[in-house]
């Protein structure tokens, strides 16, 4: 088996496997983000899932970038990540021409932001559609069939488990674990800013400092950001000490 094939295997038992005790959507989504670009030929990817309400929200990203772009979807409306959770089927264009054309402002910001090509994958479960998974690219063109065909497999995994951990798919009790992993978001959010600032590290690895120390104490990831916010935890305890200025001799 090869190293990817293993990574592959692993990655569908991680997405399956949710029902565990102190279940964490936000470490989940962003496995299914990260596992993505890994696996697929993709750059970075974002997640987007639906409220009670059916407003998206952007609940996991790879890259900080993928996550500003997702955020200039919603604020502007249109972008793949709609017209994919809108319809319930994967959507594309072949080039960015064809992509000026459906979502003028989006591929405008796409290749600001670095990117060439975005297409996005739904997170459905028979007829219904709880949100979407988006893939961008810094090349040109869209995912080969055989990736493309990978991801959704994702997506759909990962639907089925979150569905599941919700007591058998009961809409009741998927919304209101979303309602909780919404407000988790903002807080996580939070956190970051506020060890990025602390530590003068960029907002993405502020992320990964945080996740890391999670998984390695066997924490939540969103305990772990509440307590970063009302200080609790500081960057010392983290592994990352507060930045100075050049010059400035170190603290006693």
């Amino acid at each position: 088996m090869t190293t990817r094939e293993q990574l592959l295997a692993s990655t569908f038992v991680d997405l399956a496997d949710t029902l565990v005790a102190d279940f964490d959507v936000i470490d989940f989504l962003h496995t299914l983000a990260t596992r993505s670009v890994e696996l697929l030929d993709a750059d970075a990817a974002g997640i987007m899932l639906a409220d009670p309400q059916g407003d998206l929200h952007v609940m996991a990203s790879s890259a900080e970038e993928a996550r500003l772009l997702e955020l200039y979807e919603l604020q502007n409306n249109e972008g793949p990540c709609l017209d994919c959770f809108r319809s319930g089927r994967p959507v594309a264009q072949d080039d960015l021409s064809a992509m000026r054309t459906v979502w003028p402002t989006f591929t405008q910001r796409l290749q600001q932001l670095g990117y060439r090509s975005a297409q996005a994958l739904p997170m459905r479960l028979r007829d219904e559609t709880i949100g979407a998974l988006n893939l961008f690219r810094t090349r040109p063109g869209l995912l080969g069939e055989a990736d493309l065909g990978i991801g959704q497999a994702m997506a759909d995994v990962a639907t089925v488990g979150l569905m599941q951990e919700r007591a058998i798919a009961t809409r009741e009790l998927l919304a209101t674990q979303l309602q909780t992993a919404l407000t988790s978001r903002v807080q996580l959010e939070q956190a970051k800013g506020m060890l990025a600032q602390r530590t003068g590290l960029p907002m993405g690895q502020a992320f990964q400092v945080m996740r890391d120390y999670a998984r390695s104490h066997n924490r939540r990831l969103s305990d772990v950001a509440a307590q970063i916010v009302d200080g609790s935890i500081g960057g010392d305890q983290l592994g990352k000490g507060p930045r100075t200025r050049p010059g400035t001799p170190p603290g006693p």
